[in-house]
C-alpha cells in the first residue's frame, strides 16, 4: 500500500503504517514522517532502514506479493514534484521517502516539529545493506548506468561482499518495448533488492509502468546515481563537505555545464519550499 493509499500526504506529521514483520511473520511497525518541502519523508535512521527493508524482503520471498518500493528526495526532487504533477503522483506511489539531501535534514530541526535523525543517502545505505545481506542470504539485482559502469558496479560489489549473491546486473538503456521482457527477466530471478539507477525522474517513471511485473522482487530502491560511484567513476565529496550538506557544490565543479544551471534554479526553489511547506 503505497503513501498515497494511506492517506498521509497531508502535511500533518503524523506517522504512516509502515508493513514491517515481526516474529510472526505479521506485518506491522511504523515509520515516524516529517513533512518537508511538501514531501512526506521517512524520519528513519540508515540503519533500521536496512534492518527493516532486510525484514520485509525475506518476509515477502515467494509470496507472490507486489515489491516495496522506496525512493529518496533531494533539492532536486522537492522542486520536480512541486513543478510536475505527473512526476508527484508517481513519486507518491513509494512505500518510503528518505532523505537524500543533508540540507533537507538540517533545515527538518529547525522546521519541522520532528527532525529527521539522518541522512540516508543511497550511495552510503547501499554498503548498510550489504553489510547485512549475507546473514539472511539477501540476493540483489542492479538495473541501470551504461553497460561498463554497471558491470564494473556489480564487480566491486561483489569483491567488497563476497558472501552476498548478486543474481544481476544489466544497463538501463531499455526501450519501451523491451521493458516487459526485462522484468519477467528480473521477476524469474528473484531478487531480495533491486537498485534501479536510471536517475531523476526516469527511475520513478520506470516504476510506476513496471511494479505490477515485477511480483516476486522483496522490495525496489531507487539509486540514482549511484552505480557511478561504486564503479569508481566518480569520486564522492570529501565528509566535510557532506556533512556540510555541500555534495551538490562538488558535484557542481565536477560537472558544471551539467549540473551548475540545474543547481542555480532548483536550489533557492528548494530552499523556499523547505522553509514554507513542513510539518
Amino acid at each position: 500500500m503505497s503513501i498515497a493509499e494511506r492517506g498521509q500526504i497531508a502535511p500533518t506529521g503524523t506517522d504512516f503504517a509502515l508493513d514491517r514483520p515481526h516474529g510472526s511473520g505479521d506485518l506491522a511497525g511504523v515509520w515516524p514522517v516529517s513533512v518537508v518541502g511538501g514531501l512526506p519523508i521517512a524520519a528513519v535512521d540508515r540503519a533500521r532502514s536496512a534492518d527493516d527493508l532486510i525484514a520485509l524482503a525475506v518476509d515477502r520471498r515467494d509470496s507472490g506479493r507486489l515489491p516495496l518500493y522506496v525512493t529518496s528526495a533531494n533539492g532536486q526532487v522537492v522542486v520536480l514534484a512541486d513543478r510536475d504533477a505527473q512526476f508527484r503522483s508517481r513519486l507518491l506511489m513509494a512505500d518510503a521517502i528518505h532523505a537524500d539531501g543533508m540540507p533537507m535534514v538540517l533545515l527538518s530541526r529547525l522546521f519541522c516539529r520532528r527532525a529527521l535523525p539522518e541522512r540516508v543517502a543511497t550511495t552510503d545505505f547501499v554498503h548498510d545493506v550489504f553489510s547485512r545481506s549475507g546473514p539472511h542470504a539477501v540476493r540483489h539485482y542492479l538495473l541501470g548506468a551504461t553497460a561498463d559502469v554497471i558491470a564494473a558496479a556489480a564487480a566491486n560489489l561483489r569483491a567488497l561482499y563476497p558472501d552476498v549473491e548478486i543474481v544481476g546486473a544489466r544497463h538501463g538503456y531499455i526501450s519501451p518495448e523491451a521493458e516487459a521482457e526485462v522484468c519477467a527477466e528480473v521477476a524469474a530471478l528473484k531478487p531480495d533488492f533491486l537498485w534501479i539507477g536510471m536517475g531523476v525522474p526516469r527511475e520513478q517513471d520506470f516504476i510506476s509502468r513496471n511494479l505490477s511485473r515485477l511480483a516476486g522482487v522483496g522490495v525496489i530502491k531507487t539509486a540514482g546515481g549511484l552505480f557511478d560511484f561504486l564503479s569508481g567513476r566518480k569520486p564522492r565529496a570529501p565528509g566535510w563537505m557532506q556533512t556540510l550538506g555541500l555534495e551538490w557544490l562538488w558535484r557542481a565543479l565536477l560537472e558544471p555545464r551539467r549540473l551548475g544551471w540545474r543547481y542555480l534554479d532548483t536550489n533557492p526553489a528548494a530552499l523556499l519550499l523547505i522553509i514554507t511547506r513542513n510539518r
